[in-house]
């Protein structure tokens, strides 16, 4: 079972993967157009953000909001035994390449190790554990099996196992509980709303008003906050909530939030 640091960013021990691999077009959440491959402008020879206190007001939103759930490290330290991209220019293309496969898989990973600390997972723990087991395997492989792993046909497997873990864990929650599995509630008006025990896998919640709303035990893997308003909201027990979700809503000392997560600093 990996650690919990093991699933969270640790940028010092990183080369600025995330700044280097995805591409992204001007637009809100970014000042400028950056192709694939190419490191941005901010990029220091440290593999530091040169802006990175300054993210938000320089157009770079969308850098905030992004989590490679321990990808940038284990690349860079345990696939590539802490060779430099830019020392060892041989590497960059393997990389790059390697990066957003070990990103989705420890994405995976972030969501199962979730799925197992469920008491109510107890029926399928054992599945859930190999399952664990056989992810983490997977991104201890080198880099030319990395690139050959067919993510897609995986997290298939994965997906149904978190739906009937979420299934368990929603069973308790008395009374019709709302299925909107990727509805399009961009801007809905749910202040105060009862979406305890809701079904909310990739709905689009942009922009939602979701004052004091109760999201206990409600299932928001792949969720769409950006944007929404959490103030005062419950989500002490939402299923599979992440970080980047949190940073990408607004929320303030009332939203009332899990353990495991912290309160965005600009909340």
């Amino acid at each position: 079972m990996p650690a919990p640091s093991a699933l969270r960013a640790d940028c010092e021990n990183c080369f600025g993967l995330c700044c280097v691999v995805p591409a992204f077009a001007a637009s809100a959440d970014f000042a400028i157009t950056k192709p694939a491959g190419q490191a941005c402008p901010n990029l220091l020879a440290d593999s530091r953000c040169g802006i990175h206190d300054k993210l938000r007001t320089k157009g770079f939103t969308g850098c905030t909001v992004y989590d490679c759930f321990g990808a940038g490290q284990k690349v860079s330290q345990v696939t590539f035994d802490g060779k430099d991209w830019r020392k060892a220019p041989m590497t960059a293309k393997s990389m790059f390449a390697v990066f957003p496969v070990m990103r989705d898989l420890q994405e995976l990973l972030y969501y199962l190790t979730e799925a197992a600390a469920l008491p109510t997972s107890a029926p399928i723990r054992d599945d859930l554990t190999e399952t664990i087991d056989r992810t983490e395997r997977m991104t201890l492989e080198t880099p030319d099996v990395l690139r050959k792993v067919d993510v897609h046909a995986h997290r298939g497997g994965v997906n149904g196992l978190l739906l009937r873990a979420s299934e368990l864990a929603r069973a308790d929650v008395p009374g019709k509980k709302k299925d909107r599995r990727g509805a399009d509630l961009i801007g809905a008006k749910l202040k105060g709303a009862n979406l305890r025990g809701a079904l909310l896998r990739g709905a689009y919640l942009i922009g939602a008003d979701l004052r004091g709303a109760d999201l206990r035990q409600a299932d928001v893997i792949g969720a769409d906050l950006r944007d929404a308003d959490l103030r005062g909201a419950d989500l002490r027990d939402a299923l599979f909530l992440i970080q980047s979700q949190l940073d990408a809503a607004k929320g303030d000392a009332t939203t009332k939030l899990p353990e495991s997560l912290s309160c965005p600093a600009r909340w």
